[in-house]
């Protein structure tokens, strides 16, 4: 139950911490639904791959990187879109390369997931095949991309970005000029602790 000192207030009622041995129960029964999560991402029923698919970005554990990498090549984009999504919530580098491999497919769906695996990574390998996307054809790209370069808040991306300020849509132009003010904000944050530092 824990001591009253380590008690959470909750609202008027106190809640008791869980006891070690609630948490290990806590614990398997995660374990024993990430299992589950991932056997239904291999399911001849694409409802519940793609239901898989995205619950394992939010369970946050890294034993679903692999098996969602797989799932990158999965028949139907419903499933590889979600799965490139949740490797970027996942956080796991071992994404990058086969999330900068996704962005050249042929469906918009899986570039957009792929982009957005890739801004939540922010590892500066993937600025350039996202620039790339800056000239899709599909303005979603565009705008994925652009949101994902301004995440990443690499100064490699600035001309790239500045470039594509003339884009026809304006969704998409709002998407750089932030990717622009991120990047020029980290920066100057950089600028700043280099001067209080010295």
């Amino acid at each position: 139950m824990g001591s009253p000192e380590t008690q959470a207030q909750h609202g008027d009622e106190t809640v008791p911490e869980p006891t070690p041995d609630e948490l290990a129960a806590l614990q398997e029964r995660k374990k024993l639904r990430i299992k589950g999560w991932i056997t239904l991402l291999k399911d001849p029923n694409l409802n519940y791959r793609w239901r898989a698919a995205e619950a394992l970005g939010d369970e946050g554990d890294e034993t679903a990187v692999g098996p969602l990498l797989e799932a990158l090549k999965d028949p139907f984009v419903d499933v590889q879109w979600l799965a490139a999504k949740s490797l970027g919530k996942l956080g796991d580098l071992r994404a990058v390369e086969p999330l900068i491999e996704a962005l050249k497919s042929d469906d918009k769906w899986l570039r957009i997931g792929a982009a957005w695996g890739l801004g939540k990574l922010r590892d500066s390998r993937a600025v350039e095949p996202l620039l790339r996307l800056l000239k899709d054809k599909k303005k979603d790209v565009r705008k994925t991309a652009a949101w994902a370069l301004g995440t990443i808040a690499d100064e490699q991306a600035m001309a790239g970005l500045r470039e594509s300020l003339q884009d026809a849509d304006s969704e998409v132009r709002e998407a750089v000029q932030n990717a622009l003010e991120l990047i020029k904000n980290k920066e100057t944050r950089k600028g700043d602790e280099a001067h209080s530092i010295t």
